[in-house]
């Protein structure tokens, strides 16, 4: 079954790379057992990534179920998941089967995969391992062959090292991982989305369907999206029905998403109560330049002093080819100037045990060596990105500390700059 014969099914509209990358890995990972780990941010649609995976796999006849293990209380999430014994609790009335025991031969969606708590986590990864569980208030040992596809929008990477989150479940969930791209790195998908979403709408209640001119899609396909698809399926509902004209423009479109006028510049930090990042990306770049400034001037200066409190040899200028060459190698280099620097005796051997000639005093107040300087802020901070992965072995969170920057914008670094 080809990607398009799958986005038709599942009603997955888009075409960007990162989303066919996404479905591509599904696709492949479908028939196999294997563990999957979903990432992306809240309202992207990882749950039709797990209905994808159940339906192409062997699996497609058993069981599916989604579990949001964030919206289940601490309390009563063992006995949801694995079943408990009569007495096992206070309203324990009798025996329960969990979901791990009913959707035996199926597929399981654990979505909010982050927020589930440690003890749990230790029985999850019982099951991962061997298929066995227990029932809560039981010592008895079930058995269950359950696919487990979960899902998180938080950074599991945090948590592990915050004691959130086992570092053995992290690895044993993400033996396959697909990424989610956000709505804002699919501009080209959100006005398709859109149309589709309006369509609905007045097939639904029988109404005309509403458009934007140009200049509202700009808008529409600029915007930031922070809730993803489920915030622009809600825009698309509230445009058909509060828009008094079918053709929407800009002004009318801003009544509903005012924040889309808005540029989101970088904050500025409060230091002294510790929040936010270290340091914001334009002032790394401008911190790097003047740093790399001051080297340079302390260099030259170092030069100078050594070249001016040492007897230091120089090469024999007697010969006019040699003096050429270097003339034309440095037509405007001051310092490889005689006259702004020492003059040479043509009877004098350099080379021979003699006191080696000294700097006049007009090289001492020569003009400073001007070197020319990179002032891309883009070079520069593609360099520092590359010194910071190579220095920490590509571990992009280690990276992003030491650049004082998150992981996220990390990331999406790496990929503008294409970083391998």
């Amino acid at each position: 079954m080809n990607l398009q014969s799958i986005k038709q099914r599942f009603g997955i509209i888009g075409s960007s790379v990162a989303l066919e990358s996404a479905l591509a890995t599904a696709v492949r990972v479908a028939p196999t057992d294997l563990s999957v780990l979903i990432t992306g941010e809240s309202g992207v649609g990882k749950e039709v990534f797990s209905k994808i995976i159940h339906s192409l796999s062997p699996r497609k006849h058993n069981k599916f179920i989604a579990v949001n293990t964030g919206a289940i209380p601490e309390g009563t999430i063992n006995s949801e998941l694995f079943g408990h014994e009569k007495g096992a609790f206070t309203g324990a009335t009798g025996d329960r089967k969990g979901y791990f025991e009913t959707v035996d031969g199926g597929t399981i969606f654990l979505d909010e995969i982050g927020e589930m708590p440690l003890d749990t986590q230790a029985f999850l990864l019982r099951i991962l391992e061997s298929g066995e569980f227990m029932r809560v208030g039981s010592s008895k040992i079930y058995k269950t062959d359950v696919r487990v596809v979960a899902a998180t929008n938080a950074a599991l990477i945090d948590k592990m090292q915050t004691g959130k989150f086992r570092e053995d479940l992290y690895y044993r969930l993400n033996t396959v991982p697909i990424s989610v791209p956000p709505l804002r790195e699919r501009k080209d998908d959100i006005y398709l989305l859109f149309r589709k979403f309006a369509v609905d709408f007045a097939e639904k209640y029988k109404g005309e369907v509403v458009r934007l001119d140009e200049e509202a899609r700009q808008i529409l396909e600029n915007y930031a999206w922070h809730g993803n698809i489920r915030e622009l399926k809600n825009i698309a509902e509230q445009v058909s029905v509060l828009s008094e004209d079918r053709i929407v423009g800009a002004n009318e479109i801003l009544r509903f998403i005012p924040d889309a006028r808005k540029r989101h510049l970088p904050a500025v930090i409060n230091k002294e109560n510790g929040s936010g990042e270290n340091m914001q990306e334009r002032e790394i770049m401008y911190k790097l330049l003047f740093d790399m400034k001051n080297d340079m001037n302390d260099l030259k200066s170092l030069v100078f002093n050594l070249i001016n409190s040492n007897n230091l040899r120089v090469p024999d200028l007697k010969s006019q080819a040699s003096y050429q060459a270097l003339q034309e190698s440095a037509p405007d280099n001051n310092f490889y100037s005689p006259s702004n620097t020492f003059s040479v005796n043509e009877n004098e051997n350099l080379y021979e045990d003699e006191p080696a000639p000294r700097f006049t005093s007009e090289a001492r107040n020569a003009p400073t060596i001007q070197l020319e300087e990179s002032l891309s802020l883009e070079e520069m901070e593609k360099e520092m990105i590359k010194k910071a992965l190579n220095k920490h072995r590509n571990k992009r969170k280690d990276a992003a500390t030491d650049l004082g920057i998150s992981e996220r914008t990390l990331y999406r670094k790496i990929k503008q700059y294409g970083i391998e």
